[in-house]
């Protein structure tokens, strides 16, 4: 695997897989096309990830918690706007720790939103395995999409040149998320043949009927491997990154934005390097983007008609090629009993009791 130039390699490499496992929690959008509805209880539009769609916690506290069942607050990493600091600051320094908040000055594409936490996170373990984690996701069923990617995990433990991403069955054909087309395999880890941003409708359709999953932009991998390719298919935001930490970050980072091209992780990153990628089918888990007020209506009436929604609470298997079963009674708080495990590669006694 190539390593990327100009990154110091420290740390102690006897560390077990899991200690070197950390979460970027994604937080510094703006949410312009939820403006309309999300809005404080005075009436003032809020940022989509400071806001709950359902009057309960806001997103960003519900992908927190993911993350901390994921990882040890210590290893968690949260990239923010400064312009969005009255929101994010009360909430965020009581749940992470000060030196892991990693605010930007300005919005130059979310290639750049990700590379700054990820070179924090590289000077603290130049070796760690990541989780990327958006803010902006509504999930019914928690315990199955922490499963998937605990699974994740262990797919770039065995093989850390390889990046995975969760890919989301399809109920119906929408045309406003990006599709993976995956290659023809009934194992739910496969290679990616390649994307499709937000098709046609008649497209989507196509995909729906060919297999393909909906791109979460939830990904797990090697530190490593994804600064190596931030060096092969973005030369010039890299070029501007190491410069500013090679100069010991002197330099302002409102000079560094000022210079940055603008990025997109998605096209100008993932579609160059399919080769590299591999897509984690996910069981079904009342994912949703929370990114168009059609989809938070449509969240929140699945809320209303499931009693146990955004629990602990799912019982899923995986059949014959990678067979598990997890069973936990869980309440709205978190609290769970009567845990069952069978799967000696993914059900460490470490690795469940993150969950409990």
């Amino acid at each position: 695997m190539t390593k990327p130039k100009d990154l110091p390699r420290g740390g102690e490499l006897s560390l077990p897989l899991h200690a070197r496992r950390w979460a970027v929690v994604l937080a510094a959008g703006d949410g312009q096309r939820l403006r309309s509805i999300a809005c404080s209880a005075s009436g003032r539009p809020v940022p989509k990830q400071f806001w709950s769609p359902d009057g309960d916690t806001t997103m960003l506290e519900r992908t927190l918690t993911r993350a901390g069942r994921l990882v040890p607050l210590e290893r968690i990493a949260a990239v923010v706007a400064e312009q969005h600091r009255q929101w994010w600051s009360p909430m965020l320094q009581r749940a992470l720790l000060p030196e892991n908040i990693v605010a930007q000055p300005r919005n130059c594409g979310t290639a750049a939103g990700i590379l700054l936490p990820l070179l924090h996170i590289a000077d603290h373990d130049p070796n760690a395995r990541v989780a990327i984690l958006p803010s902006d996701h509504g999930v019914m069923d928690e315990w199955t999409l922490l499963t998937a990617l605990e699974e994740a995990f262990a797919a770039v433990e065995a093989r850390p040149e390889r990046l995975v991403l969760l890919g989301m069955p399809g109920k119906v054909a929408d045309a406003g998320y990006g599709w993976i087309t995956p290659v023809a395999s009934s194992a739910p880890l496969r290679a990616i043949r390649g994307f499709v941003e937000k098709p046609t409708y008649r497209a989507a359709r196509r995909l729906l009927g060919q297999g393909a999953l909906i791109s979460s932009f939830m990904l797990v991998a090697d530190m490593m491997a994804l600064l190596a390719l931030y060096q092969r298919t973005v030369p010039e935001l890299w070029a501007a990154f190491s410069h500013y930490r090679n100069e010991g970050k002197s330099g302002s980072l409102s000079a560094l934005y000022a210079t940055l091209p603008s990025c997109d992780f998605s096209h100008d990153l993932l579609t160059p390097a399919v080769d590299s990628l591999d897509v984690l089918t996910v069981l079904p888990c009342g994912w949703c983007d929370l990114g168009t007020p059609e989809r938070v209506q449509q969240y929140r009436l699945a809320i209303a008609a499931s009693p146990r929604a955004d629990t602990l609470g799912a019982r899923q298997k995986r059949g014959e090629a990678g067979t598990y079963v997890l069973s936990v009674a869980a309440d709205r708080d978190g609290g769970a009993a009567d845990l069952t495990c069978r799967s000696p590669k993914m059900c460490t006694k470490s690795t469940l009791g993150q969950f409990l």
